[in-house]
């Protein structure tokens, strides 16, 4: 039933009783073994607001997400990303860097929020009021929305700087995930800097020298 369900403004409605500017979160890249983890913040003025097809970034094809990412850019008051890269989500571990990164993307708007609603079970702010609404991106436009710009914003590093650096791995077609294709890259030629390695650790993975290094 939850796959069906398509995102609204009920949770904004809701918030907007008590604030004024409404702030989705929502993250991309937590579980890939190389790359940053990336977050976004998006705030809308107006809960009327339509758009064609907009859902949990996962449930959509890069086309519709290239489609739609440039529309709620145009349609937001504001947006901000938030980007942890490798080193450092192996320095502080990936929850931490996912909350840090969707800090900075809350710091990264261009006005301060009221409220936040936030993808997921777990999150802590100080200075904000917040809601957390598990697949909050299949519920809340503004959380869907915000995974879009992640999901995008991750995918287009991952297939321009990084890709051009080290193409060998092939992260413009698995986008740092642990695809059969890239463990096998690694395997071939050991581990690049932009490698989880903590993340490689954890999964027991056979990790090699530094390619280059």
């Amino acid at each position: 039933m939850s796959d069906k369900t398509i995102p609204d403004f009920s949770f904004e409605i809701n918030a907007s009783n008590n604030y004024h500017h409404i702030a989705g979160i929502d993250e991309a890249g937590r579980g890939p073994i190389a790359g940053p983890v990336v977050a976004a913040a998006v705030v809308f003025d107006s809960f009327d607001i339509e758009f064609i097809g907009i859902n949990d970034s996962k449930k959509l094809n890069e086309k519709q997400r290239n489609v739609l990412y440039d529309e709620i850019i145009s349609k937001s008051l504001s947006y901000g990303i938030g980007i942890v890269d490798n080193h450092e989500i192996d320095d502080i571990n990936i929850l931490n860097a996912t909350m840090k990164a969707m800090k900075i993307a809350i710091d990264n708007l261009s006005l301060a929020p009221d409220f936040l609603l936030v993808d997921g079970n777990y999150f802590v702010h100080k200075e904000y009021k917040y809601q957390t609404i598990v697949k909050g991106d299949s519920k809340s436009i503004s959380i869907a929305a915000a995974s879009i710009l992640a999901k995008v914003t991750r995918d287009r590093i991952m297939e321009g700087e990084i890709h051009s650096q080290y193409p060998l791995y092939s992260f413009d077609k698995h986008k740092g995930y642990g695809t059969k294709q890239h463990y096998r890259a690694i395997e071939l030629f050991g581990t690049c800097e932009y490698h989880r390695m903590s993340f490689l650790k954890k999964l027991s993975y056979p990790v090699q020298g530094e390619l280059f290094s």
